[in-house]
C-alpha cells in the first residue's frame, strides 16, 4: 500500500484551490490553469487507481464554476487514511490464535 500523504499537504492543496475565489473575474481563469496542475499533483500524491480518478475529479471540480468549496485532497487523505485503519484492524483480527480448551491446541480464525 502506498504511504499516506501528510495531512498537512492535503489542506495545503485545498487552500491553494480556494485561493481563486479572492481574486473577482481572475479567479476563474486561474481555475483553468491550476485545474491540470492540481490533477497532476493528486495523482502524485495518491498515486494507483485512487489517483487517477481522485485526479480526474479534481480537475473537473476545479474547472466547474463553484465547485472549488470541495476539499478534494482533503477528503481523499480522510478516505484514504480510515480505511488503512479499517484494514489494519481486520488483519489484527484475522491473525489473531485462539486456544481450544476442549484439545488444548492453537486455533486460528481463518
Amino acid at each position: 500500500m502506498k504511504k499516506t500523504p501528510s495531512l498537512a499537504a492535503c489542506i495545503l492543496m485545498d487552500l491553494i484551490g480556494y485561493a481563486t475565489y479572492s481574486i473577482p473575474l481572475i479567479g476563474e481563469l486561474a481555475d483553468i490553469a491550476w485545474a491540470p496542475i492540481s490533477a497532476l499533483i493528486f495523482f502524485r500524491m495518491f498515486g494507483g487507481w485512487k489517483g487517477a480518478f481522485g485526479g480526474i475529479f479534481s480537475f473537473v471540480e476545479e474547472l466547474l464554476p463553484g465547485f472549488d468549496f470541495i476539499p478534494t485532497f482533503t477528503l481523499a487523505w480522510l478516505w484514504q487514511y480510515f480505511r488503512r485503519e479499517k484494514h489494519a484492524e481486520e488483519r489484527t483480527v484475522s491473525n489473531t490464535i485462539y486456544i481450544n480448551p476442549r484439545k488444548g491446541h492453537p486455533v486460528t480464525n481463518r
